[in-house]
C-alpha cells in the first residue's frame, strides 16, 4: 500500500501537482515511517510549494533515518539557501558532497553558498570577479522575481496546535516554551539551523506535533538548548546579533530593531521579565481601599438601614452604646433609642409598627 502511494505521489510531481504529491507522500509516510526516501521526496515537494521550513524539517527526519543519504542533504541544503542560511546549507552541502564525490551539484552550489556569506559578511575576497560583476543584476532579478511569485496564502483557518507555545526574550537569548505535558524526554527532538528551529513530539498515544518557525533573526545552533520538564518543553535560542525580536517568527513586512549593547545597559535600564517570586504586598494599602469601598457603597432599603444604625453604634461613647443595646433588647427589638439617662432608669416597653400587636410567647 506504502509503494502504491509512493508511486502515485512521484506520478503527481512529475505532472506538477505538488500539493497532491505532498499529500500522497504523507499518506504513505503514516504507513511507512522508517522509509527515509519518502521524507527525502516530501521535502522536495515542500521546496516546490515554498513550505522551506517544512521541508528542511523532512530533509532532517531523512537523514536521522538514513545518515549515508546524499539526496536527503541536498533537500535540506536547497531549502536552507532558499531561507538565506548559508551556512547551514554549506555544512549540509559538505557532508553530501563526502558521500557522493561524483555529483557535481554539490561542488558548485557549495560554491555559491560561500559567495553570499562573503556578501553577507562584507568579505570581497572570498568573492569571484564574476559574482561582484552579477550581484546588482542579482538584486534586481530577485525583485522582479518576488513580484511575479503567485499568491499562496491559504484563506482557510490554520488547524489548532496540539500544544500551545509562547516565548520571552532576554538581550542574548530568546526562550520558546511549548506547553506540552508529561512528555518523556526521548519523544522531543529539537534541530537548530541559522535561522531555523525545527520541534518535533511523537509520543504514544498522542497527536504528533511538529514545529518549524523560520526565526525571526539569526541564532548560533552550538549555544542552543533544550529541557524538557513534566508540564513543558523549554527551548533556549542563543540570539546571533543582540537586537530585540519584535516576532518569534520571521516576517519581511517587520524590520529588525536596533542593535543592543548589552554590556552599556545599566542594571536599572535592563528589562524585567515575569517573576515567580513572592512580591512584597502592602496589606494597609489595601484595607484602607476596602475601607473606602465600604464608605462609598450605595445601598437601599433594610440594608441602608443598618448600615446608618451600625456607624451610630462605631462613632458613639459608652452611653450611647448602652443604651442603643438596652433599648434594642428590651423592647424585642422595636425599639432603638440613644438617650441613656432615659433608658437606664426604666424598662423600655416595646412599640409595635401600626397595625400591629406585641405579644409574649411562654416556653
Amino acid at each position: 500500500m506504502a509503494s502504491d502511494l509512493e508511486t502515485k505521489a512521484k506520478e503527481a510531481f512529475i505532472d506538477d501537482h505538488f500539493e497532491l504529491a505532498l499529500h500522497l507522500y504523507s499518506q504513505a509516510i503514516q504507513l511507512n515511517p522508517k522509509h527515509a526516501e519518502l521524507y527525502a521526496d516530501r521535502a522536495q515537494a515542500n521546496i516546490k510549494l515554498n513550505n522551506l521550513p517544512e521541508a528542511v524539517a523532512d530533509a532532517n527526519k531523512a537523514i536521522e533515518v538514513d545518515p549515508s543519504m546524499s539526496k536527503a542533504y541536498l533537500r535540506k541544503a536547497t531549502a536552507c539557501m532558499k531561507l538565506e542560511e548559508y551556512q547551514t546549507a554549506k555544512s549540509a552541502l559538505e557532508t553530501g558532497a563526502a558521500l557522493a564525490p561524483a555529483e557535481s551539484r554539490f561542488s558548485k552550489l557549495i560554491k555559491e553558498c560561500e559567495e553570499r556569506i562573503a556578501e553577507e559578511t562584507g568579505d570581497l575576497s572570498m568573492q569571484t570577479p564574476e559574482a561582484l560583476a552579477k550581484n546588482d543584476v542579482r538584486a534586481k532579478e530577485i525583485e522582479l522575481d518576488n513580484k511575479d511569485q503567485p499568491n499562496l496564502e491559504i484563506e482557510a483557518a490554520p488547524p489548532k496546535p496540539v500544544y500551545r507555545h509562547e516565548f520571552y526574550q532576554k538581550p542574548e537569548e530568546v526562550v520558546v516554551t511549548i506547553f506540552a505535558k508529561g512528555i518523556p524526554h526521548d519523544c522531543v527532538k529539537v534541530d537548530y539551523g541559522e535561522q531555523i528551529l525545527s520541534v518535533a513530539i511523537n509520543a504514544p498515544g498522542k497527536e504528533a506535533y511538529h514545529f518549524q518557525p523560520r526565526l525571526f533573526s539569526k541564532i548560533i545552533p552550538e549555544k542552543c538548548r533544550y529541557d524538557v520538564f513534566s508540564t513543558k518543553v523549554e527551548i533556549r535560542l542563543a540570539k546571533a546579533e543582540a537586537i530585540h525580536w519584535t516576532s518569534l517568527e520571521f516576517s519581511r513586512e517587520v524590520a529588525i530593531t536596533r542593535r543592543v549593547n548589552v554590556s552599556s545597559v545599566s542594571a536599572s535600564q535592563r528589562p524585567s521579565y515575569p517573576s515567580s517570586k513572592p512580591q512584597r504586598v502592602d496589606w494597609d494599602k489595601i484595607e484602607a481601599q476596602v475601607k473606602k469601598e465600604e464608605k462609598d457603597e450605595k445601598l437601599d432599603g433594610d440594608a441602608a438601614l443598618n448600615k446608618f444604625f451600625r456607624d451610630i453604634y462605631k462613632d458613639a461613647d459608652e452611653d450611647t452604646r448602652r443604651a442603643m443595646q438596652k433599648s434594642f433588647v428590651e423592647s424585642n427589638g422595636t425599639v432603638l433609642s440613644t438617650n441613656w439617662k432615659e433608658v437606664g432608669a426604666k424598662k423600655v416597653e416595646g412599640s409595635p409598627p401600626d397595625g400591629m400587636e406585641m405579644k409574649k410567647w411562654e416556653y
